[in-house]
């Protein structure tokens, strides 16, 4: 060994410690790494910020734009509208729900799909009273399974596919991983289908902070258009295309108020409703009955031509010009540019027109105005502002086009017309472009830390390979690995990565255990084709702890989830993907 491989694999010691340790930031633990390689001399400067302009990191973090664009256009909620109904029991809700994630995250990142779904999830819950832990640890991993189908799916994959062209000069293409992932995608949603049983039942989820803000009942006004795309039908036939419950508070036509209409009120065009329910319950409920909201057409000014039109909720507070006025008498829109879309009160129901309600200390409103001038019109008018949050009433949806871009996107790179990162960058530029997401939603969409750490990882990891130390394991588990059948040498690739995941993030796994594994390989005189597979496949298949991989620890708070929780489902998971892995993956990339 010399100093150059002892220095590295020094190097890669302590950061993989630090990592299990636990007492610091994950990117932060990167970052450190990276300056002690440049410090010691096994990372060159001039390769010390290769990571960040590396097409790995550029595919993630457009993956995470576009499952972001996905997530607002609503296209999964509208696909999923018609089945809803018939999720009764969580016999019929796991499965459907987890399959459903699953083939999201095909196409999307699979944490993506995981976020874009829990909403989604979460609704089932409240509605039919199923316990959230029996529906989001399923779903988390029928995500990461669902992820290993194709490149894009999951972060492993990708940068298995960068240590395959280092080490042969061509990197996995899009569907490559999609026979291996299907076989074993399909037997774990078999498996999860009736493996929730095993999952507790008595577990409370927490609330978080901006799941407590949505629970405010807002009352908006949405006005039928004289070009109505549906024929007049009564309230109750409007209020059943709703996913969630929304109460009809009045029906105004021709300038007469009936409160409390009848459920058999038809319901004609240039008749404005009064309706109330959370934020995406009115959004939802005015989107499929094919409504206008009042006021929320109106043009927005913006104070710079880079501006954006935003949505708040603000509290009005005691001393607060609002309070005792109506709408109509402050003319909130004419002198300060506000739209005001909804007001909650608590303890008392408005049945008025909303223009001419009184208002009231601890109403909250909510207001759309342009983005950079809200913060000063709020504060001039004695509005407290609630929590940040996302929020969609009043604002523009393009449904279709984040599924038509990326699908273009991916038929591209399937038929080999341009590179991964080219088709990903240009999709999510695209997106953006033509008004799927906001510049401020694009860049809260990017994982910050995720990205940190994999781009500051990728010359730390390479001074392994530099400096030879790579070849210097692999030379020492050759003796381990010679003369055993080739599937039991996969399977002991898979169960490393599988056992080193759930300590490190599986970025990190792949990034240390890929180039170890294909260098093994060829020095057995195999390809190393079917070991990155097993690597690939074992540092996606994290379902024992809810730290090794995003998509558990974006649940386990809302499941309620305990540490023990995640290996009654997760080892039984595990042991499946280990039966049945190494021989799909010969099958389809013999040695």
């Amino acid at each position: 060994m010399t100093l150059q491989q002892g220095l590295a694999f020094g190097l890669v010691g302590l950061t993989v410690a630090a990592f299990i340790w636990g007492r610091f930031r994950y990117d932060l633990v990167a970052l450190a790494a990276l300056v002690a390689g440049l410090a010691i001399g096994v990372i060159p400067a001039d390769a010390a910020f290769e990571g960040f302009s590396n097409d790995v990191t550029v595919i993630i973090a457009c993956a995470l734009v576009v499952s972001a664009a996905f997530a607002k256009s609503g296209i999964v909620e509208m696909a999923l509208k018609r089945i809803m109904p018939y999720l009764k029991t969580e016999r019929s809700q796991a499965p459907v729900l987890t399959a459903a994630v699953t083939l999201l995250s095909m196409v999307t990142k699979n944490v993506g799909a995981l976020a874009i779904m829990m909403p989604v999830a979460l609704q089932v819950s409240r509605r039919t009273g199923t316990k959230q832990s029996r529906l989001l640890m399923p779903m988390a991993f029928g995500a990461m399974a669902g992820g290993m189908v194709t490149l894009v799916g999951t972060a492993p994959n990708i940068l298995v596919a960068e240590v395959r062209e280092t080490m042969t000069g061509e990197p996995f293409r899009m569907f490559d991983y999609a026979p291996v992932g299907l076989i074993l995608t399909a037997a774990a949603l078999v498996f999860l289908a009736c493996g929730y049983r095993l999952l507790p039942k008595d577990r409370t989820g927490t609330i978080g902070l901006s799941a407590a803000l949505s629970a405010n009942a807002y009352l908006t006004e949405a006005r039928v258009p004289e070009d109505w795309l549906m024929e007049p039908r009564p309230i109750n036939a409007l209020k059943a295309l709703a996913v969630d419950d929304i109460q009809v508070m009045a029906l105004i036509r021709d300038g007469k108020r009936k409160t409390r209409p009848r459920g058999n009120t038809i319901v004609r065009p240039g008749d404005t409703l009064l309706i109330k329910g959370d934020q995406e319950a009115l959004e939802g409920f005015i989107d499929a009955a094919k409504l206008k909201l009042v006021r929320g057409d109106r043009p927005v000014l913006l104070e710079e031509a880079k501006d954006e039109v935003s949505l708040a909720e603000a509290v009005i507070g005691a001393d607060s010009k609002l309070v005792g006025q109506s709408v109509r008498s402050l003319d909130l829109y004419g002198q300060h540019g506000l739209n005001l879309l909804g007001v909650s009160r608590s303890g008392y129901e408005l049945t008025q027109h909303l223009r001419t309600a009184k208002l009231q200390a601890g109403d909250v409103l909510l207001l759309q105005g342009s983005e950079s001038g809200l913060p000063g019109k709020l504060a001039a008018l004695g509005l407290l502002p609630l929590a940040e949050r996302e929020m969609r009433l009043g604002g523009q949806r393009r449904k279709f086009l984040p599924a038509l871009v990326l699908t273009a996107a991916m038929v591209m790179v399937g038929f080999g017309l341009i590179p991964v990162s080219i088709a990903f960058f240009g999709a999510a530029v695209i997106i953006v472009a033509l008004g799927g997401l906001k510049m401020r939603e694009a860049y809260a969409a990017l994982d910050g830390p995720l990205l940190v750490l994999i781009a500051a990882l990728i010359p730390v990891s390479d001074a392994i390979q530099q400096t030879g130390g790579a070849d210097l394991i692999a030379g020492g588990l050759r003796s381990v690995f010679q003369g055993i059948p080739p599937v039991v040498a996969v399977a002991g690739m898979m169960f490393a990565a599988m056992a080193v995941t759930p300590f490190l993030n599986n970025a990190a796994t792949v990034l240390v255990v890929a180039p170890i594994a294909a260098t093994l390989a060829q020095q057995l005189g195999y390809r190393p084709d079917p070991f990155l597979m097993a690597v690939a496949v074992g540092a996606a298949c994290d379902f024992l702890t809810p730290i090794g991989h995003q998509c558990n620890t974006l649940v386990m708070g809302p499941g309620g989830y305990k540490f023990s929780d995640y290996p009654k489902l997760g080892a039984p998971l595990s042991l499946l993907v280990l039966i049945i892995g190494p021989p799909a993956i010969l099958l389809f990339w013999p040695m």
